[in-house]
């Protein structure tokens, strides 16, 4: 393993720049739809020792000492990224004679920004870099703060976490209802890191110990959560989870439109099978609904005829504000519709995809000529505040697409509520890598919050999903059809164990002051 570890400290030139981004590609592996976590002890240490050899040869000022230590986590995040959203330059092809010459801003570009945040974690932990266990901590608690801060920096993009990587089943998801993503994130690295140290002298035996110690807690805790008992007052919701197949080239075409619209009705108002009782909510993907439902007499009737008393549909579909003539203002919304037929409540999309659902500097790319990148009905604008619908007395939260990821956000917003509801059109991405990822994600989501969630998805994976993550059950992949379920729903709200958030920056913060021990005591060693 030393000698190992010495030709790569010792790699200069683009032979560092290859393992760099080899090692990065790699890394991939731990997500979703591989989940082989075992890469993560390989990729880590590699990039470990990348690090203890980023030292620049003379080096005058503050940032070129720091340069080498930026490039090598720039490469090895560029690897990360490239190869774990490359899947992303699918949505540029749909109508590709239109929208083709935008792959490479999907492509290389995201995975390029993404891969800054890696380069500054490895530059900020190189400003503390010691030897032996210390220069782990430091690099933990870097790639936790850089995570964190991808969570809403340029509007955040926290997509493929290294945390994800550690949580495969609802049996390790468990601990990141204490600590959060940010936890997750820091002991996910730490852990991963920790063969690097096999190639040394110091903290070998300390090391390895703190890490089976903390594997163990994972795993623990996981098994003592999922042995927790229901509680016996929780409510029952039968819901019908209707998945689509529709291609985003058809679903807006006046000439197909009726038949998908139609196709929904049949589905809705079919009778439960297997003796199930009758769904009260129906949940359709995100803009499934192919009309205004504000311009459209004719689907407001056909829907009121469909809804069975009591029943309420919650769908994805494009709410309009303005009169027809006058500059119109789109929102990609979940609408509630009682069986009147009537639009009882709707919560707008809040945190919409730049370059997707609308375009950065609109004014700036409007001069030459540039109104979408992707694909789509229209450019929206950004709801205000998110609420929950109720029903029956049970309170819905709807998180559209990609909202879902945004963990700080759902923490944030799910007070007060006791369903977690994702509406999302992953039809863009086929039968790649995204939408496992996208459905890891929103899994995670309903452990943090310790509260069911129901995913309704065109063209990616619909599902029940109860509090600890565990699949009640799902569509496969591009599936279409309608899925009968029953989830229990728990009177209230267990966060029995604190803030996650606050705990998960407590790990971070600790590992920092860790860290920054070892250095001090490496500088007085060194002087």
């Amino acid at each position: 393993m030393e000698r190992l570890a010495g030709k790569i400290i010792l790699l200069w030139g683009w032979r560092r720049t290859l393992v760099a981004f080899l090692a990065g590609a790699l890394l991939v592996f731990i997500q979703a739809p591989y989940d082989f976590f075992a890469v993560g002890f390989i990729s880590f240490p590699i990039l470990v020792w990348l690090l203890d050899g980023a030292t620049a040869d003379r080096p005058r000022g503050f940032l070129r000492r720091l340069k080498p230590a930026f490039a090598t986590g720039f490469w090895f995040g560029f690897g990360y990224f490239l190869t774990g959203l490359w899947w992303i330059g699918a949505a540029f092809l749909v109508d590709a004679e239109n929208y083709a010459w935008a792959l490479p801003i999907g492509v290389v570009l995201l995975p390029a920004g993404m891969a800054i945040f890696y380069g500054l974690a490895a530059a900020v932990a190189r400003l503390f870099w010691s030897d032996g266990l210390g220069r782990i901590f430091v690099l933990a608690a870097s790639f936790g703060l850089l995570e964190w801060l991808r969570g809403f920096v340029f509007t955040g993009f926290p997509w493929n976490a290294v945390g994800y990587g550690a949580m495969p089943i609802p049996l390790l998801m468990q601990p990141v209802q204490v600590i959060g993503m940010a936890g997750m994130n820091t002991l996910t690295v730490f852990i991963f890191s920790m063969p690097a140290l096999l190639a040394g002298q110091r903290h070998v035996r300390t090391g390895i110990a703190v890490a089976i110690a903390l594997v163990l807690a994972h795993v623990g805790f996981g098994y003592y959560s999922l042995t927790l008992p229901r509680p016996a007052d929780a409510r029952q919701l039968d819901v019908r989870i209707i998945q689509t197949a529709v291609d985003q080239l058809v679903k807006w075409d006046e000439g197909t439109r009726q038949q998908v619209f139609r196709s929904l009705l049949e589905q809705s108002s079919a009778p439960s099978v297997d003796g199930k009782p009758r769904p009260a909510l129906i949940l359709w993907p995100e803009t499934t609904m192919p009309y205004l439902l504000t311009e459209d007499g004719g689907a407001i009737a056909a829907l009121a005829e469909a809804l069975a008393e009591g029943q309420l549909l919650l769908a994805g579909a494009v709410r309009v504000e303005g009169a027809t003539g006058q500059k119109q203002i789109y929102y990609n919304s979940a609408m509630a519709i009682d069986d009147r037929g009537e639009i009882v409540d709707a919560v707008d999309k809040v945190h919409l995809v730049p370059g997707g659902e609308y375009i950065p500097l609109e004014d700036l790319f409007a001069q030459i000529g540039i109104d979408q990148l992707v694909a789509g009905p229209n450019n929206f604008a950004a709801g205000t505040k998110r609420h929950p619908i109720d029903i029956n007395g049970i309170k819905l939260l709807p998180f559209i697409c990609y909202e879902v990821i945004f963990g700080e956000e759902v923490y944030r917003d799910a007070p007060g509520s006791d369903v977690l509801v994702n509406l999302t059109n992953d039809g863009w991405f086929g039968d790649l890598a995204g939408p496992y990822q996208h459905f890891r994600q929103a899994q995670v989501r309903a452990v943090e919050n310790r509260m069911p969630l129901l995913r309704a998805a065109n063209g990616g994976i619909s599902a029940a999903i109860d509090e600890k993550g565990r699949v009640i059950d799902a569509f496969r992949l591009n599936a279409a059809g309608a899925l009968d379920v029953t989830i229990s729903v728990p009177a209230a709200r267990s966060l029995a164990y604190g803030n996650a958030q606050v705990n998960g920056l407590i790990v971070l913060l600790s590992f920092w002051l860790l860290g920054t021990i070892f250095y001090v005591r490496h500088r007085l060693r060194a002087n």
